[in-house]
């Protein structure tokens, strides 16, 4: 119970709720309504930097979101130049995140990143298709134990200013676990081995660590869903 009520902080987050306290008790000390503005700008500043632990599916063929939102876009595009993988299109699944969801990104997959490439760019909407192209960004490969690399990109937005990447080249990374972070909204897209097809649907929620994206082991056909 405990657990649901005071759900762990992530570390990047102290300094930034640390501010918006200090800030509140200035607003509230000069006037009550600038106060309670503030109170609620704390309090999402808390939400914004939640990290739940989640429960991630442990069967090595399966690929994981590896952030909170919405999956947005599904298509074939070639993966950000600077990893090396070619020119080949490839299935990529996006997940945007708003300001409201938790913004911790976690490991698609088991294997060993092989290749880090950060690309400083602009910072248009990143739900917008060439924000892929033009944003901020920072690209991870990861090889996993059969020889399949599966790349994983964060893509700064409009409001996002700020990519944390907590990982290293040559460092070996577990399905589920905590990369990095993107800081006040932005997105994640995922780049699928050839013959792959996403076991997502547009429009679908997606949960960090917890959704399967895709099963190496089958081929189906890409899924489509509706709301109801």
């Amino acid at each position: 119970m405990l657990k649901v009520i005071f759900v762990p902080i992530n570390r990047e987050g102290w300094p930034f709720i640390i501010a918006f306290a200090v800030v509140n008790v200035v607003l509230a000390y000069i006037a009550i309504p600038l106060g309670m503005l503030a109170a609620v700008l704390t309090v999402w500043c808390i939400c914004f930097f939640r990290d739940p632990d989640r429960f991630t599916p442990t069967r090595e063929e399966l690929v994981i979101a590896p952030a909170d939102g919405v999956v947005q876009l599904i298509d074939s595009a070639p993966p950000p130049p600077e990893l090396n993988m070619g020119p080949e299109p490839r299935q990529r699944v996006c997940i945007f995140m708003n300001v409201f969801n938790v913004h911790v990104n976690r490991a698609p997959c088991d294997g060993i990143i092989t290749n880090m490439e950060y690309w400083p760019g602009q910072f248009l909407n990143a739900s917008l298709d060439k924000a892929s192209e033009l944003n901020e960004r920072q690209s991870l490969l990861i090889k996993m134990e059969d020889g399949r690399e599966i790349a994983c990109v964060q893509i700064a937005g409009l409001v996002a200013r700020r990519i944390v990447c907590w990982v290293k080249e040559e460092q070996s990374v577990r399905a589920g676990e905590r990369f990095g972070m993107i800081r006040f909204g932005s997105r994640v897209d995922v780049y699928l081995p050839d013959g792959v097809s996403p076991m997502v649907a547009l429009g679908q929620k997606a949960v960090a660590g917890e959704t399967v994206l895709a099963d190496l082991m089958r081929n189906d056909s890409a899924r489509i869903g509706e709301i109801r």
